[in-house]
């Protein structure tokens, strides 16, 4: 494949027809369109529908995009390191996260890798979905607990727990008279949890105890989760990250950790790709948010 026609291609695609491509290229329409339609020679598909005023992509167009214009970039970036002598963070920088992570973190972060890095175009997707980098067009994906995957490459940089908590007008339990065995309690939770669940808990008295929740609201959001318990709806289990503010601030009373491993926070990205200045840079910003590899409430 002609790597100068598929970035022709590209560029086209990117810039949604041969016009504008060519006002931004400083190049002619007509070049880019040769090239364009050499590429589909090679390939023996069409990838552009060319109308009179309009240009749509085929679905092989469509495809081809998605897959080949962030390794492009990549392979831009490698060739601007080699000239200037070092890799200097430039372009455009995708990361997928989970929505309560983007939403207790990545805005701090984002920003600070905004001022530090003007030359790279950061976004930032909140979305709790399992997003496929390559397919997607992510440079980064963040997930939490990932089961093992040969197809992505990356580190752990951040270790979490679950803590059991409720509004202070709920009444503690009388841990220390409590007799053995799974205590029923009222409790705000997920959708998606299992009706048989147990919390066992790492009591802030000392000891474990069994809780069997009974819900008395299910709700399809941590962030939601967190609200409901603040308002006194029920105890509810949640990641130490979104409410250590709370317990902090005396919104929530801390009852007890789960007594479970820690929750594992990784980054990672596409085995198939380079790691580019980039995603270095924006993995040290997350290195420098979170020093000690464990959640610290910033108050």
């Amino acid at each position: 494949m002609d790597l100068a026609a598929l970035t022709d291609f590209n560029l086209v695609a990117a810039q949604g027809g041969f016009s504008r491509a060519a006002r931004f290229s400083g190049r002619s329409k007509a070049t880019l369109s040769r090239r364009v339609a050499e590429l589909e020679q090679s390939l023996g598909v069409r990838l552009m529908d060319r109308g009179t005023h309009t240009l749509r992509l085929t679905e092989e167009g469509r495809a081809l995009h998605a897959r080949t214009e962030g390794l492009l970039a990549e392979i831009t970036e490698a060739g601007e390191a080699i000239v200037f002598g070092a890799s200097v963070p430039r372009g455009r920088l995708r990361v997928s996260a989970p929505v309560v992570f983007a939403h207790v973190a990545l805005g701090r972060i984002g920003a600070r890798f905004a001022l530090a890095y003007p030359d790279v175009q950061l976004e930032i997707v909140a979305d709790d979905r399992r997003v496929d980098p390559v397919e997607e067009d992510f440079d980064l994906v963040i997930r939490i607990d990932p089961a093992p995957d040969e197809r992505l490459v990356g580190r752990r940089f951040l270790t979490d727990e679950r803590l059991i908590v409720a509004a202070p007008s709920l009444p503690r339990l009388a841990i220390e008279a409590m007799e053995p065995g799974e205590i029923p309690v009222g409790a705000v939770v997920l959708t998606a949890m299992p009706p048989n669940r147990l919390w066992r808990m790492r009591s802030v008295e000392g000891g474990t105890l069994t809780m069997k929740p009974q819900p008395v609201l299910r709700l399809s959001s941590l962030l939601m989760v967190r609200d409901a318990a603040i308002a006194g709806a029920g105890i509810a289990l949640l990641p130490k990250l979104l409410v250590a503010d709370d317990v902090a601030a005396g919104r929530l009373v801390l009852w007890g950790v789960e007594d479970t491993p820690p929750v594992e926070i990784w980054a990672l990205q596409s085995s198939r790709r380079l790691v580019g200045a980039k995603v270095r840079a924006f993995l040290d910003v997350i290195d420098q948010s979170f020093p000690s590899r464990v959640f610290v409430s910033q108050n």
